[in-house]
């Protein structure tokens, strides 16, 4: 397989998206009980077949501005990396996910007589068809791919999950950028910085633990990264993961927002995305009346610089021309209903094109005033398919994905999309 470790780069939210890791909902979605749902962090029980056909139109999408090659899924890179990369690695991978699991030997075992393909799916959903037998949880949270990894100019950071429901799909990360061929040279060059390295990231004397999840960290600007301390990262990992930046002179300001610890904006791209040079899609009480947020820019010469809202440091910093779309045009009780279902929560495919959920009426009315097309995802495949719209000739539309599954799951465009390469 060709190395490829060069075409890893990411300078901003709104760039044209050349590559990206997504996944698509898995068999193990499937076997989530309302019992386990919330053990595993996923809101409500789906009907697997009809989210799977929402998240391939989602796909189609992608692919249809970025080319099927470059729209990478998990379980391929999962895949490639047992298929292609050494022997030792794959052994490694089973023994600590075995080990973590606390499974027995005998199904660790189990796990190495496994051909690549159905090991695979095993380590993803936790169930092996050749034994019919259930060996651990699944991971629904997977296809959330923007919180296993973050791209900042040439590197990769993997993530650390707050939470233990989600672990396996750090150790699934790790192996990807440890062992696939894609990653080796940056792997070898020093490229990869992994949260999840005890003696590079140790939890305070205090015992403040370490946790970065990617929907926190936002590439907003080539010398700016934000990074929500939130309900899922910490604000001791911002400052571990800040010293280290500095220190390879990868960015010059690293800002942390402070939002409430709560399920409801679990991290900072629940309350605003960019999709635009002067274009920021946010939550009213929290981005523009900062109530319950204050935000902190920590330089590399050691200066910080305060603001109480968002928007204060948008304006102040980064873009006096910053005009605010909000969402439920930022009126109660809409405002809070679609925050809830990720009205704010967007990936920009190239400046002024963003992908988000149909079921945000009032969010789309505040779209529509600041000039933007909105058209359903459903139709523009179909127009693409019969060669009516070409995507690349396609300006300041909002696109709208079906979401009568997907959105049970509590996360957006931008949660399912971990950008690797961005121009």
């Amino acid at each position: 397989m060709k190395k490829n470790g060069h075409n890893v780069n990411v300078t901003s939210e709104i760039g044209t998206l050349k590559k990206v890791i997504v996944h698509r909902p898995d068999e193990g979605i499937g076997r989530i009980s309302p019992k386990k749902a919330e053990e595993l962090l996923f809101d409500d029980i789906v009907l697997l077949p009809k989210m799977q056909e929402e998240h391939d139109t989602f796909t189609f999408i992608l692919r249809s501005f970025l080319g099927d090659e470059n729209v990478l899924e998990v379980g391929d890179l999962i895949h490639d990396a047992l298929k292609y990369g050494e022997a030792r690695k794959k052994e490694e991978v089973i023994n600590r996910i075995g080990s973590y699991e606390e499974l027995p030997q005998r199904d660790i075992e189990l796990l190495k007589s496994l051909d690549n393909r159905e090991l695979t799916e095993t380590l993803i959903t936790g169930y092996c068809a050749s034994e019919d037998a259930i060996l651990f949880d699944p991971i629904p949270n997977f296809i959330f791919t923007r919180d296993i990894a973050v791209t900042v100019h040439d590197h990769i950071i993997i993530t650390k999950a707050a939470k233990e429901a989600r672990h396996r799909e750090n150790f699934l990360t790790r192996f990807i950028f440890w062992a696939h061929p894609m990653f080796a040279e940056m792997h070898d060059a020093g490229k990869v910085i992994n949260l999840n390295d005890i003696d590079k990231f140790p939890p305070s004397r205090k015992g403040e633990q370490i946790s970065i999840e990617g929907g926190d960290v936002m590439m907003i600007h080539d010398n700016y990264l934000l990074v929500g301390c939130s309900e899922r990262t910490t604000s001791h990992a911002i400052h571990l993961l800040k010293d280290v930046l500095f220190e390879k002179g990868l960015i010059k300001n690293v800002v942390q927002i402070n939002i409430p610890a709560a399920r409801s904006c679990m991290h900072i791209d629940t309350i605003f995305t960019q999709i635009h040079h002067n274009h920021v899609v946010g939550y009213k009480p929290f981005v523009v009346e900062g109530k319950g947020v204050n935000v902190v820019v920590h330089r590399d010469n050691g200066d910080r610089a305060h603001y109480s809202s968002v928007k204060d440091f948008f304006l102040g910093e980064l873009n006096p021309k910053m005009e605010f779309i909000l969402s439920g045009e930022g009126v109660s009780p809409y405002q809070e209903r679609e925050q809830w279902t990720d009205g704010c929560n967007l990936v920009a495919l190239k400046p002024g094109i963003g992908l988000t959920y149909d079921r945000n009426p009032y969010t789309e009315a505040a779209f529509r005033k600041f000039g933007y097309d909105i058209v359903h995802a459903d139709q523009l495949a179909e127009d693409i398919k019969a060669g009516k719209v070409n995507p690349a000739e396609m300006e300041n539309t909002i696109i709208n994905l079906s979401s009568g599954e997907l959105s049970r799951a509590r996360g957006g465009s931008h949660c399912m999309t971990c950008p690797i390469e961005r121009s």
